[in-house]
């Protein structure tokens, strides 16, 4: 072998030898060092929503580093009503559900598939809705709470500086809506409480959850309560004096706080955002100031059913938007009661026919009305050949005395000319009543009547896959029954009629073409209830014009004419002398 080959094989050996040292004892350590830091990255990411304390004790060689890490997790209080959620961070409501009711998806999917059983709404969660209270020196719940649990409660508890501490306990017990909450701290100094829900739709109509969702809140001392739906800012509630409770309302379901020792102070704020993008409703935000110590409060999660509210003596079916005045006194007093009638003592179990039989009973009752009315239509319209001799006898020359002239003959006739708006005295705040019970009836919710799924909602019996301003996405069948109806009882009701203007005439027959509109997109209920009202009122007007003889009419006012006039009314006598007043004005004007 030659000396070059010698050098050049000795030199292979060695390299390989140096490759294998170097493999065993380095590529090994390294491999090892890989892996560990690997496993602290893979371990830190999984751990991405923790806060970390770290601790460090020495032995007598090396230094051993220990990590407490603290974990968002979820606690659950639970009966048979409601169910709520929630977590150590913040110790906040996470989630708040109400058992027993679907949300309209869920109801639709319940429509196609009997066996579906997620029957649960979800009337808040933590999402977009925030529980926080500050104080002085920077102090914020928006830190890991520690945790105590104990059967029907939960405790939160945040510990601070110099022993200043915040807590919060919950309880809730079996079968009630209401949970207890106190609120405890000390060496807090000016707290206050930032409650932020935003409302999930939970209907089939956005459009009418938005117009019933809001704040409703009541006055300690007078019990009256108030109610803001759209302020973009917070503002004070305007009573300005303290508050016993305070509702985040939705159209079926509200969150409604109430004070157990310590009233809301007159510095309470509201304040409502809705954004026309946002999958959410309304957002609500609620501000108030907390007392150092114990703040004690029962919340209600539930249903806005009116008779349920009412059970618990504290005003709170005044969030049901009944209407003010004599309409909100007509839906407590009579329709309420008529309907809950109906429901527990018929044996019915469709809505649609209980509307119906709430609707004979109002015509019923109305009908003495509404025969004066008619009979009174009728005897001004056997006078109308009269009343138009005397109008074209004076139209050009003094239309004052015509009215007189006109006037004197009713007295002779024994005609009153306002007795046909008699009934409208009473059918006008029952309409009203009726415009706010329907879309607020908790038992209407997802109650199906012929082609309408949901009666507090409105019927499509077509999509039309455009929006047309003013009138919506879909045809209702209901609006469109009623609106005709309308038009006939209008055309009927207009050849009664004898002195009616011609403009007022054209304003009649405008008037439910723009109702159609506005009733597409509202409660099919109330739709369908004004549908059978104008169906009860052509049949009425059937049979009256079989018992009312116009010849039999006019030969008993012709026998009035022959009698003492009557003493004039304090309303004829009135009107003459509203007469009188504006002749005087029309001479003194042609004077000057």
């Amino acid at each position: 072998m030659k000396q070059n080959d010698k050098s050049s094989f000795t030199g292979l050996i060695l390299m390989a030898a140096i490759l294998i040292i170097f493999n065993v004892f380095v590529f090994n350590n390294a491999e090892e060092i890989s892996e560990n830091e690997n496993t602290e990255t893979i371990h830190n990411s999984e751990n991405s929503n923790t806060v970390t304390e770290t601790t460090i004790s020495n032995s007598t060689e090396e230094s051993i580093e220990t990590t407490e890490t603290l974990v968002e997790q979820d606690y659950i209080l639970e009966n048979d009503k409601i169910k709520l959620i929630f977590s150590n961070k913040k110790g906040e409501i996470k989630s708040a559900i109400v058992k027993g009711f679907y949300t309209y998806d869920e109801y639709r999917k319940n429509l196609d598939d009997n066996s579906y059983q997620s029957k649960d709404v979800e009337i808040f969660n933590n999402k977009n809705s925030d529980f926080t209270i500050t104080a002085d020196r920077g102090i914020s719940t928006n830190e890991f709470f520690s945790v105590s649990e104990n059967n029907n409660s939960i405790t939160f508890r945040k510990d601070y500086e110099n022993n200043a501490f915040i807590e919060y306990t919950y309880t809730l017990e079996d079968n009630t809506n209401f949970a207890d909450f106190t609120i405890n701290s000390e060496g807090i100094n000016n707290p206050e409480l930032v409650w932020t829900i935003a409302t999930p739709q939970t209907e089939k109509s956005k459009d009418n959850q938005k117009e019933y969702t809001g704040f409703y809140y009541q006055e300690s001392y007078s019990k009256d309560v108030d109610y803001t739906w759209d302020n973009d800012k917070f503002e004070v509630n305007a009573f300005n004096t303290e508050l016993s409770w305070i509702a985040f309302k939705q159209q079926f379901f509200s969150t409604i706080i109430t004070s157990k020792k310590n009233n809301f102070n007159n510095n309470t704020e509201f304040q409502i955002n809705v954004n026309e993008e946002d999958e959410y409703i309304k957002t609500l935000s609620l501000r108030t100031e907390l007392e150092e110590g114990e703040n004690n409060y029962s919340i209600y999660f539930g249903d806005n059913d009116y008779n349920k509210l009412k059970s618990y003596n504290t005003e709170l079916e005044n969030i049901i938007p009944l209407g003010w005045g004599i309409f909100g006194w007509v839906n407590r007093v009579i329709i309420i009661n008529i309907f809950d009638f109906l429901q527990n003592t018929s044996g019915i179990s469709s809505f649609g026919l209980i509307i119906l039989l709430l609707t004979l009973i109002i015509k019923i009752s109305l009908a003495p009305f509404t025969y004066k009315s008619y009979l009174s239509q009728a005897k001004m319209k056997v006078l109308k050949p009269e009343i138009d001799k005397i109008t074209e006898k004076h139209k050009e020359k003094d239309p004052m005395k015509s009215q007189k002239e006109t006037m004197g003959l009713y007295r002779k006739a024994g005609v009153n000319p306002m007795g046909g708006c008699l009934p409208m005295l009473f059918q006008f705040p029952i309409l009203i009543a009726m415009f706010r019970f329907f879309p607020a009836s908790m038992d209407l919710r997802q109650n199906a009547f012929l082609w309408a799924d949901d009666l507090s909602a409105f019927d499509s019996v077509y999509d039309l896959g455009f929006n047309i301003p003013m009138y919506g996405d879909h045809i209702s069948l209901f609006t469109l029954l009623m609106t005709v109806s309308t038009l006939i009882y209008t055309h009927m009701n207009s050849q009664m009629t004898t002195n009616q203007m011609p403009g007022m005439k054209w304003m009649m027959y405008l008037m439910p073409i723009m109702f159609l509109g506005f009733f597409n997109n509202y409660a099919s209920a109330l739709s369908y209830y004004y549908f059978l009202a104008n169906v009860f009122t052509f049949s009425q007007m059937y049979f009256m014009r079989k018992f009312v003889d116009d010849n039999a009419l006019l030969a008993q006012i012709e026998a009035n004419k022959k009698k003492p006039a009557k003493k004039k009314s304090k309303f004829q006598k009135k009107l003459e002398e509203m007469q009188k007043n504006q002749e005087k004005n029309i001479k003194n004007k042609k004077k000057k």
